[in-house]
């Protein structure tokens, strides 16, 4: 299979031609498109726009704005069906009759869904369109979603759960192919605003379930259900984008930069690229006999986020359980889960921005590092008394989600390389993660504490900063590929 998806959405993700020779400069659009060269300029190889040009330039500006929302909309639903069931993972197994072990089970099954499902994302997007295959992954979340809570058994429950898993997999992988595809100049400015709407989107979920439950008379079925509906309307923008695979690729005009600090010259780039020399624009797809596998830095990339995906699932799926144990009430646990993602909200808009604009990032991943190691000491010494310095330090090492994807589409050169990349990089995280949640719930039952599951949590973060300040480092993975390194 990762030999034929060398191909994968090679014909979807072609980047845009760099801007015209002959100078023609574009209007900057309010919310990220380009209203088109101004009148009677000649667009390079073609005739002078007129008026047609400007329509179909505006039709382009108002596609790039609704995908825009799209990815918001889209991000939004990523953790929420995960997030909720962590802040509520006592009701369930009570209602349930769940053992802890088979808790642990289920706080795994993201990671064995988004291994299992997420390396058929590319090709998926090569049938049928990015777009279509996100779309396909919203609706599948919504009806997961709805209908799990209702199963009646703990067989049903996690079967049913696979669903909503399947849809976030996909759109995991596929959002930073998009990302690389519209945005090819701004992919850490998209970047973050994607991961911050993840971030907003699985804060809102640690907040509100809990509360929303108990308002709906402690109806656990009922508080898990209700986040269909936020996926229902994520499905909706997508549905322009039904028809991408049928579209040239000049057809799929990037809009230029819409941040004010961000915007630059034709043939400029980050400082990264200033420092490698290469520019997206310019980039050429990957040769179909590309082999991932090569690469030390797909490799790396793909331990670091593995573990920060470890991180990740045991925070969301045991946090709000080792806050109750410590004497916190169900709601302020609930908070404190909150707390610890609603810190991404703005690290995860700001991170990717810096990261690329540095030629190493390994600094940032030490940095979040270190936070994590502070956060799980806390929480063993004083895990009530210092809970929301905790939350605040957990919440920070979290961020280290935001800047794998930047990475991701860092380290290759094209979409085609990023769609390779990313599908690699997050099946082989996921599969590295999959033990992660469910021992620390065989640890927690037969240990009868959180001693060593803190332990184990802590330890994991050593091999992780290896792993991210190697993952840093500024070289793709085209590059190493066909050097064999």
């Amino acid at each position: 299979m990762a030999g034929e998806e060398s191909r994968t959405v090679a014909s979807t993700t072609t980047c845009a031609a760099a801007p015209a020779s002959d100078g023609t400069e574009t209007r900057e659009g309010p919310a990220g498109g380009t209203d088109g060269p101004e009148p009677g300029h000649r667009e390079a190889g073609g005739p002078e726009v007129g008026d047609r040009g400007a329509g179909r330039s505006g039709t382009r500006a108002w596609t790039v704005r609704l995908l825009v929302v799209g990815i918001v909309l889209a991000a939004l639903n990523l953790r929420p069906a995960i997030v909720s069931l962590g802040a509520l993972l006592e009701e369930v197994r009570t209602g349930l009759g769940m053992s802890g072990t088979v808790a642990g089970l289920l706080t795994s099954l993201p990671s064995l869904c988004f291994a299992v499902f997420g390396v058929t994302a590319p090709r998926l997007a090569r049938r049928f369109g990015p777009g279509a295959v996100v779309c396909a992954g919203m609706t599948a979340i919504g009806a997961g979603l709805l209908i799990r809570p209702f199963t009646g058994s703990t067989a049903g429950f996690l079967a049913v759960s696979a669903l909503p898993l399947m849809g976030i997999a996909v759109s995991n992988v596929l959002m930073p192919v998009i990302v690389k595809q519209w945005f090819p100049d701004r992919v850490g400015s998209m970047t973050g605003l994607y991961s911050m709407a993840l971030a907003l989107g699985t804060a809102l979920a640690a907040a509100v379930t809990v509360p929303v439950t108990e308002a709906l008379g402690g109806n656990w079925e009922s508080g898990l259900a209700l986040w269909a509906a936020l996926a229902a309307a994520a499905v909706l923008p997508w549905l322009l984008f039904l028809g991408e695979r049928g579209r040239a690729p000049a057809e799929r005009t990037p809009a230029r930069e819409w941040h004010r600090g961000e915007r630059r010259t034709p043939g400029e780039g980050t400082p990264r690229e200033r420092v490698s020399g290469r520019h997206p624009a310019r980039e050429q797809a990957p040769a179909p006999g590309l082999r991932i596998t090569r690469s030390r830095t797909a490799w790396a990339l793909a331990v670091f986020f593995g573990l920060q995906a470890t991180a990740a699932y045991i925070t969301m799926g045991w946090m709000p359980q080792i806050f109750r144990d410590a004497g916190v009430p169900a709601s302020t646990a609930g908070l404190l889960l909150a707390l610890i993602m609603v810190m991404g909200v703005p690290l995860a808009f700001v991170i990717p921005r810096v990261a690329a604009r540095l030629p190493h990032q390994g600094p940032i991943v030490v940095v979040l590092g270190a936070s994590g190691l502070a956060g799980y000491a806390g929480l063993y010494f004083a895990p009530a008394a210092g809970a929301l310095a905790w939350a605040l330090l957990l919440g920070i090492a979290n961020c280290a989600f935001p800047l794998a994807l930047t990475m991701v589409g860092m380290r290759a050169r094209s979409g085609a390389g990023v769609a390779k990349l990313s599908a690699f990089a997050q099946s082989t995280g996921y599969l590295i993660s999959l033990p992660g949640p469910l021992l620390v719930g065989v640890l927690y039952q037969h240990s009868g504490g959180w001693g060593l599951p803190l332990a184990l949590m802590a330890a994991l973060l050593i091999p992780q900063m290896v792993a991210g300040v190697l993952a840093g480092r500024a070289r793709t993975v085209e590059e190493e590929a066909a050097a064999g390194r």
